[in-house]
This record gives C-alpha cells, structure tokens and sequence, in this order.
C-alpha cells in the first residue's frame, strides 16, 4: 500500500466526514419541515408543481399508496425514456443526425436509467442525441435518485413514528428531494467540473487530424449494429488504421455532476469518467469521488436526526467506512502489483512499463494506480458505476473488490438513499440475530422485530442473489449469453458474473470485455435491472408502514444497544456473512480461480 494512497484516501474521508453533518441535518429540513427558511425560495415553485400535479400536500399515505404512487412515477419514466430514445431522430438538438436507437437497446437504457443503474451497451457520444442526453438521460439522472431518498425518508419514518398509518406523501418527497437537494448541490458540482475544463456546449462535433495515424483493432458488427463471431462463436475483429479523430462535444458538465452526485453513472462519453472531457484533472476526479458519497454518507446523520438519536447514524456510517476502508485497501495493494498472469512472459517494453511498480493497463496516466483503485471501490460501494480506469483490466483480486462491493448489495455508503434503507435492512437481521443468540425478543430503535418484519427483510435481502446467480447461469449455459465473453475461462465467467451483479445491484459499471449489446443480454439485464430495484423497494415500503404501525417500547436494563462498538461488529459481521457467502462459490469460479492460475503460471516460469 503506497504512501500517495493512504493520504488521499485520508484527505477524502476527511472532507467527506466534514460536510456529511451539516447535509444531513439540511435534508431533514429541506424535506421534512414545509416552513424552513433554507427552502423558502422554493416554495412557490412547490405549489406549482402540485397544483399541476393535482396533489395535496397535506395528504400522506399507507406504505400500499406510497408504493402505487412511485411504482406509476417509475413505470411513466420508462416510458418517456423509451420513447424519447425511438423519435430522437425526428428531435432538435441532433447535430450529428442520430437516428432511433434499436427498440431492445433503448428498453434496456430506459429500465436503466429509471431503475438508477445506468448500465450501458451503447456508446453515448456515437448513439445519443444531445436532447435525449439531457431529458431523458439526465432527467432520470435526477428522479431515479429521488426516489431513493424518499423510498429512504419513509423507512426512517417507520422507525421514528408510533401508532401511524402513514410514511409520508410520494409526491411531496420527490419534490422536495429534487428541488431542494440534488438540483442546487449538482449545480455547485457542475460550475466546479466546468472550472477544471469539463465540456458544456451544443456544438457539432470536431474532426481534427491526428500528428501520427494510429492503427487498432476494434470488434467487427454487421448493419443491425450486433458483433460479428467466427465459426467458434467467439468475436472477430478487425484491423483499422485513421489519420483523423473525431472530438465530441456537448453538454456534459451538467449530467456529470448530478451523474455523481445521484449515484447515477452513465456517462455521456463511452469512456465514462476515464474521458477527458468529463473528468480531465486530479481535482476533479476527486470532486467527484466526494460527490458519489456525499449525500449516502449525510443520509446517516439524518437518520440519527429523525429518529432523535445522533448515535444511531453514526454507527451505521462507522459499520459503512469500516467495510469500505478495508476494500479500498486490499484492491490498492492488489493494483500496486505486477499483473501476475504477465510476469516473466517476453512482452514488449511499453506492456513491460505498464507493470514496472505495479498494474497501470488499463488506467489513466492523469489518476495512476493509486486514484483508479479508490476511485474503482468508491463506485462500486456506491451504486454509481461511473469508471475511470477499466476495471476489466485490474488484477484477478483487484477486479474482486469491486465485484464483490456490488454484490454486498451496495450497503457500505451505497446508492442515494438505496445504501441506506439496504443497510438498516441488514441493522434488522442484526438485531434479531443477537435477540436469537441471547434469548430475547430482538428491538431495534423500540420497535419489536417480529416474523413479518424478518419476511420483508429476508425477501429485500434474497432478491439480488437469486438475480444474480439464475441470470448467470443462465448466460453461461446458452449460446447467445457465451457469444459476448471476449475472454475465455475464468475471467470471460467473471465477465458475465460481474455484468449479472452489476444490473441486479443496480451499479452499471462493467468488466467491459463482455459484449452486451445483443438482444439477450439487452433483455436479461433489463429484467435484473427492473426486479433487483423495485423487488427490494417494495418489501421495505411494507417494513416501514409495519413499523410506523407499532408502538414505541420503552429502553430497560435488558436492551441491546444500538449505537456502540458491538453493534457496529454485529452489523459488519451480518453483512459480510449474509452479503458475502452467498457468492462464494460464483467467486470461486471466477476471480479466485483466475489470481490462483495467475500465480501458478509465474511460479512455473
């Protein structure tokens, strides 16, 4: 582990750590109280949106009708995404005269991006109008994380009232989510992105010519736009060479800020965050890195405010940056060494140089080995999913780290509001684990935990890994799911497995060897994408309108508590043991395999 990484990592978590506080106390505010100052310039425009709406604001809702509401709200999206995709030709602001993106495509990008995974088989820059960019991709950008913080704010309601019917009112929190949070914090984060030189025009794309032609290979597609396979059924390739290199443009600082800041992750470039024009310096790279967790990590110190005790967020946050410090470390030595798979082989002196101090393929010069490794752990603690440094180049362990971070659920920091309500979903396995273990009924925050509490918690907890590993293997026993892996052996099944993980947990990122914008996987993944966000959604609406419906219990002698050192141990040890063993022998056959064939390769030569 390098100097340069222990004190970056130090100085993000010390920024992070000292906004994180006073967002948190901001968001309860801003989203519970319709009188705070902080927010009267927005109440107009609050009105209006209601009216229009026909909502009354007064009005809240059972977790049934909460539920209905944000299910109709998601399902509209997809619809516009979808169809703003398939008309984007007969659409202004197309410079480029892109025509209707392919009908499996665009389903698959319109479940995406309303399910807040922004998983991508396209090319943004080569496939994406600049209106669909902005008010399909970005709009999505804005309310997919919307409702995870309000899906969030109705959990901390279960717990923080007693005797209620109701959790809160859909409408009035994604107003107050969107207008209030994400809107003005991605507005700061885009006028800094454009300081450090992100792109934001409407301007057609430049052609420039190239001091020296390049030459590179690059898969074959037919006219439908799907890869070409030789007889083996694997990709084939072609030889190109180009004199001439085409720069796009467009308004990119203003979907990279609410991109991060949402937990988004879809780039506008194909490149994602490793492009130069949506991530060009190491100030920005690390505003970004701040603006994945930001909101995550203050939504714990909301949740100790609204259920009256500070100490309960910041034992959940601490149960978070345990997990998350110990993977960030473990995938920073990994990359600071040799790829062992290209030890002692006779490879050429720029592959040779790639490794001298440790594995730079695959990363950018600007970040090194250091940034891409955080940065890597960072969006796949999150469910974010923006890259900048190919995570399908990292070591077998390396590529482990974030494989694995994703199928934890995506609880250590995680999604906006998703990391959360996924988190105290595994506080209430905790609980009623140590009630088991000492023979009490388990609590937590005074509501007794019960069998229809552990049905929903079991059901949110269960859903991803059955999405995970049916999907997988599905892929791998069918034609259509091999005929993408560009790899073969272990590390083409860590291919699939990571791009199954990554839909279900609703991350995006990809070891991006996979080819995956075929029908098949258009269809699976949209699938995974759908019933592994709202398959969890709706159990903890059931939890939480359970909850709210019970009484408060009063603290005794024989309490557990909730907010020390044990909890915390409890609550790593429940993630680790349930998140984590599930996927043993997937990583068995993947990654692991893989580090074990790599060094018993080095130790032959």
């Amino acid at each position: 582990m390098s100097t340069q990484f222990l004190g970056l990592l130090a100085l993000y978590l010390a920024i992070l750590f000292a906004a994180a506080p006073f967002l948190g106390r901001y968001m309860r505010r801003a989203i519970e109280d319709g009188t705070y100052k902080l927010t009267a310039w927005g109440r107009p425009f609050e009105r209006v949106v209601y009216k229009l709406a026909g909502v009354r604001a007064d009005a809240e809702m059972g977790w049934k009708q909460y539920t209905v509401a944000m299910l109709a709200f998601n399902l509209i999206g997809v619809i516009v995404v979808y169809a703003l995709q398939r008309l984007q030709g007969y659409l202004p602001l197309n410079p480029q005269g892109f025509g209707a993106v392919s009908s499996d495509s665009a389903f698959n990008t319109a479940i995406s991006f309303v399910s807040n995974t922004n998983w991508q088989g396209y090319a943004g820059e080569s496939t994406m109008s600049y209106l669909t960019q902005m008010l399909a991709l970005t709009g999505q950008n804005f309310f997919s994380a919307a409702t995870g913080i309000a899906v969030v704010f109705a959990l901390i309601r279960g717990f923080a009232r007693q005797s209620s019917a109701t959790i809160g009112n859909f409408w009035v929190d994604m107003t107050r989510c969107t207008l209030y949070v994400l809107a003005p914090i991605a507005t700061v984060i885009a006028v800094a992105l454009l300081s450090q030189g992100v792109i934001q025009n409407f301007d057609s794309y430049k052609e420039v010519s190239l001091v020296t032609p390049v030459e590179y290979s690059q898969p074959k597609v037919d006219a439908a736009g799907q890869p070409v396979l030789d007889a083996q059924g694997k990709p084939v390739t072609e030889d190109m060479k180009t004199d001439k290199q085409t720069l796009a443009m467009g308004p990119v600082a203003s979907q990279e800020a609410i991109k991060m800041l949402g937990t988004n992750g879809g780039g506008f470039f194909n490149a994602n965050s490793a492009h130069p024009y949506e991530n060009p310096t190491a100030l920005a790279n690390l505003i970004e890195m701040l603006a994945i967790f930001l909101i995550p990590a203050a939504l714990c110190f909301t949740f100790g405010e609204m259920v009256k005790d500070r100490r309960q967020g910041v034992a959940v946050l601490a149960a978070m940056t345990v997990i998350f410090v110990a993977m960030a470390c473990m995938a920073s030595m990994s990359e600071l060494q040799a790829n062992a798979a290209l030890a002692g082989l006779p490879i050429d002196h720029a592959a040779s140089a790639l490794q001298a101090g440790g594995n730079m393929e695959g990363k950018e010069t600007r970040f090194g080995m250091a940034a891409s490794a955080l940065f890597a752990t960072i969006t796949t603690a999150a469910s974010c999913g923006a890259v900048n440094a190919m995570h399908d180049s990292f070591t077998a362990i390396g590529g482990l780290v974030p494989l694995l971070l994703i199928q934890l659920g995506e609880v250590v920091f995680g999604g906006v509001g998703s990391g959360l309500y996924g988190m105290l979903v595994y506080a209430v396995l905790a609980v009623f684990i140590a009630g088991l273990m000492i023979g009490r009924t388990p609590e937590y925050l005074g509501k007794k935990i019960e069998a229809y509490e552990m049905k929903m918690a079991a059901v949110a907890i269960l859903v991803t890994p059955l999405l995970v590993l049916v999907g997988t293997s599905i892929a791998v026993m069918t034609e259509a799911g091999r005929a993408g892996v560009f790899n073969a052996g272990t590390h083409g099944f860590s291919e699939i497995l990571y791009a199954l993980s990554s839909a279900a947990n609703n991350n995006g990122s990809a070891f991006a060897g996979l080819s995956a914008n075929t029908q098949f996987y258009n269809t699976l993944l949209a699938a995974a994408m759908w019933f592994g966000r709202f398959w969890i959604i709706i159990p903890v609406l059931a939890l939480a309108g359970s909850l709210a419906a019970k009484k408060r219990l009063p603290v005794t002698g024989g309490t557990m508590p909730t907010h020390g050192a044990l909890f915390v141990v409890l609550l790593v040890g429940s993630v680790l043991l349930v998140g984590a063993l599930t996927y043993v022998p997937a990583l068995a056959l993947g990654p692991v395999a893989e580090q074990l064939q790599g060094a018993a390769a080095a130790n032959a030569k």
